[in-house]
């Protein structure tokens, strides 16, 4: 293949999976956890921040999200709905502890690191990055300094949360339903009904829409026991490690040179942010006796699919993850606005 090969849209693809496949193989041969998700996205990464121009397609990225949602539904049982009582209490919960995370990442980035207002406001958001980008260039603030901070916390997220989680939860077995594969008959049946609910997701702006529908679908087919719809590991892994590339693609708007001049402001912001959703999420695991790293996983600032995907890799309630994580995304989608004019004032 010829360099100019590898300039085009498949040849960058061909490279960024190339990366994916190398960085997942080291952290599975490592046994790390969540490897083929995280170490794509280091070493994509990586290579993205060095000057490689990596890609993951707009279409290879639908069929991905879509398969994964259907994944993470193998790891929804019956007893999900015996523990909907728990959701109350930690809903209401997950509001102070988003208000808390935000202004601890605010705080560190204003008063420590000298951003201003609004950079420090938009860069502490928890997630939502497209909307928070589209607010922050209303408003005229420094759009590549918002837009790194934001990667560099879901990378950051990735690269942490699931050895919080391990060593809060022991090892784990590996994600539900590993090792069993559908039938013929439940792929035929089930496939179908996810691919509408995806459809109708996306249709009704719901986030994450055309993951968040498949998942919805293979979690009640799955929970209500009327059909069995796991799909086998040569589907799931490739597409978690795709996940993982995809991740670090992000890195492909900033220069070398912007990573390194946010990249202490960003770490201290994180670690803010982390830490109060920390405490948050050990509140919660002890008022509604839930796994510790479930519950962080459902508090964690941002990256609404990747918190879901790795509560299944993880084998915690992908069901509960979730429904907090959307819950989160949709809130600040609704409030944002209000939110931003009464804390910057209008423009």
């Amino acid at each position: 293949m010829s360099f100019s090969a590898l300039d085009t849209s498949g040849g960058r693809l061909v490279v960024t999976l190339l990366f994916a496949v190398l960085g997942g193989g080291a952290f599975h041969l490592m046994g790390l956890p969540a490897a083929w998700l995280s170490g794509a996205m280091v070493f994509v990464s990586v290579a993205t921040l060095g000057g490689v121009r990596t890609h993951i397609p707009v279409r290879l990225r639908e069929v991905m999200f879509f398969l994964i949602g259907i994944s993470m539904g193998a790891g929804v049982n019956p007893d999900v709905v015996d523990r909907a009582g728990e959701w109350p209490v930690s809903m209401g919960m997950l509001v102070v502890v988003m208000i808390c995370v935000t202004y601890a990442g605010y705080a560190v980035l204003h008063f420590g690191a000298k951003w201003t207002k609004e950079a420090a406001y938009f860069g502490a958001l928890p997630g939502a990055l497209s909307y928070v980008m589209g607010l922050a260039t209303d408003r005229g603030a420094d759009l590549p300094r918002i837009a790194s901070s934001q990667s560099l916390r879901l990378f950051i997220l990735v690269a942490v949360v699931p050895f919080a989680v391990v060593a809060s939860n022991g090892e784990v077995d590996g994600a539900a339903g590993a090792g069993a594969v559908s039938g013929p008959m439940d792929f035929l049946l089930g496939l179908p009904l996810c691919l509408a609910a995806s459809w109708l997701a996306i249709k009704l702006r719901i986030p994450g829409g055309r993951m968040t529908g498949a998942f919805f679908m293979s979690a009640g087919l799955n929970a209500s026991g009327v059909l069995v719809l796991i799909l086998p590991d040569y589907v799931t892994l490739p597409c978690f490690m795709m996940m993982g590339a995809f991740i670090g693609c992000r890195f492909g708007t900033m220069t070398l040179r912007q990573f390194v001049s946010v990249l202490g402001a960003s770490l201290a912001a994180f670690t803010a942010a982390f830490l109060t959703s920390l405490l948050g999420a050990w509140i919660v695991a002890e008022l509604v006796h839930i796994p510790f790293g479930q519950a962080l996983l459902a508090y964690a600032p941002g990256g609404l699919e990747v918190m879901t995907i790795l509560a299944y890799m993880l084998d915690l309630d992908p069901a509960f993850v979730a429904a907090h994580q959307i819950a989160r995304f949709t809130g600040m989608v609704l409030v944002l606005p209000f939110l931003t004019a009464l804390f910057l004032g209008k423009k």
